[in-house]
């Protein structure tokens, strides 16, 4: 490429990379101004606070809170030094000193921050206009001379490029930074928008020229899973390419980084672990009680792809790092991969939802209710329809409206029919209803048969039950179990507007549409929601989930019929499943099918598990996604099993937001061969 062409190159994702400071900025301001953090500077960097969604909040919260602790640790640490210096590198229009400033704790300390030339002069403008800003600076803003826009005792800004280390050492060097003084560096952001041969030169540098300093960085990791994908096609659209996660793509490649390039030790965890292991329980709660939320699977997909890192150089910026070792709660289950993997095939049907539940209604057709799509929340009642010459999905008509829910369950009755039970339309709607649906038996045996679309219709029939019934929820299930020869629906788990996890049992009389005390013995499984449930052999087998503490479980729990009731016991699978949730799960014969969900774990994303409910073991396989042309996103979606001679999965639905990257929906259902993992 010619040398202007890559000038012109580089000068346009250049100014896009400073565009991604005025997306932040915005922001951190929304987070700020729904108390997830205190920030009372950072208004003043933007025209108008607008209010983002829970889930950017969120992100911003566990990022700010990261970032913090380590300043803090870093300003804990060298307390007794008379002199220290935080270097801010492409600070763009971050708040840091004006915060740090008005608590006090900038003694013997000065702030340099680096970022482009037109993204100085901009916040040295903001700066200049604002009485607030100009007044926690110690001197006149002088005129703009070379590259130090903002001159003050505690707090210099430059406007230089970062990739130019002859330039910043010597702007640096002029504005008085120390280079022997303990420097905490921090790159939020920042790094893997250079090319690596610029990043990695950065990283170099700092450690040759600050033997006392402490790097901190906060970026995005995993760039090949789904989420992933949806990440980096995100920022090549913006023209801000994430360079570093093709060489560096993960916790350990980033680590060998920095040892790499002269840092003497270096620490980094994932926002997951840091968020659950770093932060107090009383302040997850906190930010947890701002706003009704009921994206987990985003959440954690955004906290698996960023890592905080700490690097250090000096014996005194050792005891600053982040904890050697992962704090986190998770259990350190590694997924023990067969060799086999399970081929997964497009079915040509064009259906996407979230949220949504299945179950076969009747032979050859799969009812679908609820859930949402890019259109909103739906209420349209469909069913995907097997025929000789394939699957298509037709719409149904209701003989009574169903209402708007997600995260519901339909449940297949042992007389025929199914019962609709549970599910939300917000965070702060749950529905207690029940409905019991099953296709007209006046219409025609079968739409597949007769090839009219129109003629299918569902009988919808209120349940009104006797009894004690359960608070409503959603995130639950509910499967039949039987009883001295009778039928009942078992509700366990799920949650709602005022329980982040329940962790009770009720049974419903199928014939006496009552709720009925039963008794259960033995220790219950963990209060829990979006795990599965199956029934087996007169009773359910309950498998993994979220707990109350936000994380995912891995246990499998039967509950068996006795005489008087039912029986908890726990089965000690070897080895363990890797804990997750979000998934859903088939018996076949004396085996669950665990398919899909969401884990806390860097190799990969779930596929299918195997667990044998008599042998007590497990093995996990990794499902062949090459003929599937769009990233396949296996959590908020409904998977039913085929009878179709051989052991197959239908899995329908699917995907997210993915953070502020965009939403992806699987656009068709696909189908899993399960015979390798079968026999």
């Amino acid at each position: 490429m010619p040398t202007t062409d890559r000038k012109k190159r580089r000068k346009g994702s250049d100014t896009a990379v400073q565009g991604t400071n005025d997306s932040s900025v915005v922001s951190k301001a929304s987070a700020a101004a729904q108390g997830y953090f205190r920030d009372p500077f950072i208004q003043h960097f933007l025209c108008k606070v607008a209010r983002r969604a829970p889930l950017i909040n969120r992100g911003y919260f566990v990022r700010s809170r990261a970032v913090d602790h380590c300043v803090r640790q870093f300003l804990r640490i060298t307390a007794k030094c008379s002199k220290r210096q935080i270097l801010s590198l492409g600070a763009g229009f971050d708040s840091l000193y004006f915060r740090l400033h008005a608590e006090g704790v900038l003694d013997g300390t000065t702030v340099f921050e680096v970022d482009f030339p037109d993204v100085a002069q901009r916040k040295a403008a903001l700066v200049a206009c604002n009485v607030t800003l100009r007044g926690m600076l110690d001197s006149t803003l002088p005129p703009h001379s070379g590259p130090i826009y903002i001159s003050s005792s505690q707090y210099r800004m430059l406007g230089v490029d970062v990739r130019g280390e002859s330039q910043v050492e010597e702007a640096l060097g002029a504005a008085g930074l120390d280079w022997t003084a303990p420097t905490l560096i921090l790159s939020e952001v920042v790094l893997t928008y250079m090319e690596t041969q610029w990043s990695d030169a950065v990283i170099s540098w700092a450690a040759k020229l600050l033997p006392q300093s402490l790097f901190v960085i906060y970026e995005q990791i995993q760039p090949e899973d789904p989420f992933g994908r949806v990440m980096q096609d995100h920022f090549l659209k913006l023209n801000s390419a994430l360079h570093a996660l093709q060489q560096y793509p993960d916790l350990s490649a980033q680590r060998r980084r920095f040892l790499d390039k002269g840092w003497d030790h270096c620490v980094c965890l994932d926002m997951n672990d840091f968020y659950l292991g770093l932060l107090s329980q009383e302040e997850r709660d906190r930010m947890e009680s701002l706003e009704p939320f009921d994206e987990h699977e985003e959440w954690h997909g955004k906290c698996s792809h960023y890592f905080i890192l700490t690097a250090s150089r000096g014996a005194l910026m050792e005891q600053a790092l982040l904890p050697q070792a992962s704090v986190s709660p998770v259990p350190s289950i590694g997924p023990s991969w067969t060799s086999t993997r399970l081929n997964v095939r497009t079915v040509p049907v064009c259906l996407e939802g979230l949220g949504l539940a299945s179950n076969w209604i009747r032979p050859e057709v799969v009812l679908l209710t609820g859930g949402s799509s890019r259109g909103g929340r739906m209420t349209e009642t469909r069913s995907l329809i097997r025929g000789q010459e394939g699957w298509r999905s037709i719409g149904v008509e209701a003989s009574a409206d169903l209402g708007v829910r997600l995260y519901h369950t339909i449940t297949c009755l042992p007389g025929g029919g199914a019962v609709v039970y549970g599910g939300r339309s917000s965070p702060l709607r749950p529905t207690c209803d029940l409905f019991k649906v099953k296709f007209d038996p006046s219409g025609p045996p079968s739409a597949a048969q007769s090839q009219c679309p129109d003629a299918e219709k569902l009988r919808v029939e209120p349940i009104n039950c006797t009894g004690n019934p359960p608070p409503p929820r959603w995130r639950h299930t509910a499967a039949v179990v039987s009883h001295r020869g009778r039928d009942f629906l078992f509700v366990f788990g799920g949650k709602n507007q005022s329980e982040s996890v329940l962790g009770d049992s009720s049974f419903l009389s199928l014939d006496q549409r009552h709720w009925t005390e039963i008794p259960v013995e033995g220790a219950a499984p963990a209060a829990r929601h979006s795990h599965s449930a199956c029934s087996y052999q007169g009773g359910v087998v309950v498998f993994g989930g979220l707990s109350r503490e936000g994380v995912p479980l891995g246990d499998t729990s039967l509950l068996m019929p006795t005489e008087r009731g039912f029986h908890w016991e726990r089965i000690a699978v070897q080895p363990p499943p890797v804990p997750r949730y979000s998934h859903c799960a088939h018996v076949v014969g004396d085996r669950l099918v665990v398919v899909g969900g969401v884990w806390m774990h860097s190799d990969g994303v779930p596929g299918v598990v195997i667990i044998s409910l008599t042998m007590c073991s497990s093995m996990e396989f990794r499902l062949d996604t090459s003929s599937v042309p769009w990233p396949l996103m296996l959590h908020s979606f409904c998977s039913e099993l085929m009878d179709t001679g051989e052991p197959e999965l239908l899995l329908i639905g699917g995907g997210g937001n993915c953070f502020s990257f965009g939403t992806h929906l699987n656009p068709q259902p696909v189908s899993v061969d399960l015979r390798p993992a079968l026999g």
